[in-house]
């Protein structure tokens, strides 16, 4: 097994760190979007791509603007350029290695992902890993200060210990999409992940996204697994179910 680091623009024009991890002869490529504020260098991610390479699947992971190792600020940033930094990182692909294959997102960047795989056309399967139906889900996490936030424009939230700004254009680009008429349009295998007991992102955002898709549709339950996936059992069974779905859909 192989693992590179790689830079490429993103949406803004800013450079983006990125991931390649891949077995020598891989049969497919993936592309994976992290969740909220998160890295490409989350521990479930890391793991996640060590099972899937194990599996002969390489795989591509890259710091959303503004977060990680990449460079950009992240107030300037907002789920649209969230869908259009995973755009840039299929082309980069598509360029330099393969067309991912499979797009995977976890959490927010579930959601990045359903709305950005219209935009990757080789891209034949999409799966979401604890996914919110629409990117409106995180205004609960600015409510303290959204009256600020409209007032000012912008305000300072403190999120798992970290200090972000937020701009009054993250918030308003949040319900500018609608995520039923993307999933609906899909045009692709669809596989839902998501854990009944999840506590960051309810389960009934799973029943949405998978009522909103078409066939073919798959749903598997991640029992009582957490939302960040921390246990090594789970992001293996995760990878394993992958591998095993997505060889119906790769050359």
């Amino acid at each position: 097994m192989a693992g590179f680091e790689v830079q490429f623009k993103g949406a803004l024009g800013e450079d983006l760190s990125a991931r390649l991890d891949t077995p020598e002869n891989p049969v497919a490529y993936v592309l994976f979007a992290h969740c909220f504020t998160c890295s490409k260098d989350l521990s479930a991610v890391t793991r996640i791509s060590k099972e899937l390479n194990a599996l002969n699947i390489a795989m591509f992971r890259f710091d959303f603007t503004g977060l990680g190792h990449s460079d950009g600020a992240f107030a300037n940033t907002n789920f649209s350029s969230n869908v259009e930094d995973l755009i840039a990182a299929a082309d980069h692909m598509r360029e330099h290695y393969s067309a991912p294959h499979i797009v995977i997102g976890h959490s927010f960047g579930g959601t990045a992902t359903l709305a950005a795989a219209g935009g990757i056309p080789e891209a034949r399967a999409v799966a979401t890993i604890g996914a919110p139906f629409e990117p409106a889900h995180v205004l609960h996490l600015f409510e303290q200060k959204q009256e600020v936030i409209a007032r000012d424009g912008e305000a300072c939230i403190t999120l798992s210990g970290r200090e972000f700004k937020i701009k009054k254009q993250f918030l308003d680009d949040l319900t500018a999409h609608n995520m039923e008429e993307h999933i609906k349009n899909l045009d692709k295998a669809l596989l839902v992940f998501h854990s009944p007991i999840d506590e960051t992102v309810e389960i009934d955002n799973a029943q949405k996204i998978f009522q909103a898709a078409k066939h073919p549709k798959s749903f598997v339950s991640l029992d009582d697994a957490d939302h960040l996936l921390t246990r090594a059992k789970d992001d293996k069974y995760v990878a394993e179910v992958l591998a095993a779905w997505a060889s119906r859909y790769i050359d």
